[in-house]
């Protein structure tokens, strides 16, 4: 899939920050321009979207060489008034989201340490 990916007419159940988040959860030392391929999206609307999950506090980063490693924090309340008055978190969201099994685990037992 190279060049700008196909285009979605309609609607779809998640957002693509979502969507990001969870390329990044399986793989905290992805590529910018992996991410964008794996999600359908721009590498200029990844970036944009990195930024702002940065910038609320749902991921940071380290400078790895020439890449970036990933940090979630699972522990983070969603940001719809929904879901937060329920208190959901990212741990929570991303279990539903993520396909590797051992990763799910991993997650869920670090949103209990820390909600602990």
């Amino acid at each position: 899939m190279d060049g700008v990916p196909e285009s979605h007419n309609g609607w779809t159940f998640l957002t693509n920050h979502a969507r990001v988040l969870a390329a990044i959860a399986e793989n905290q030392s992805a590529r910018v321009r992996d991410i964008a391929a794996r999600c359908r999206l721009t590498e200029r609307a990844v970036q944009k979207i990195i930024a702002d999950l940065e910038q609320a506090g749902y991921l940071s980063h380290v400078r790895q060489g020439r890449g970036n490693t990933y940090q979630i924090d699972p522990a983070k309340i969603l940001r719809h008034p929904t879901e937060a008055g329920q208190g959901l978190t990212v741990a929570s969201l991303l279990a539903l989201l993520i396909q590797d099994e051992d990763h799910r685990g991993m997650l869920s037992a670090e949103s209990t340490h820390a909600s602990g």
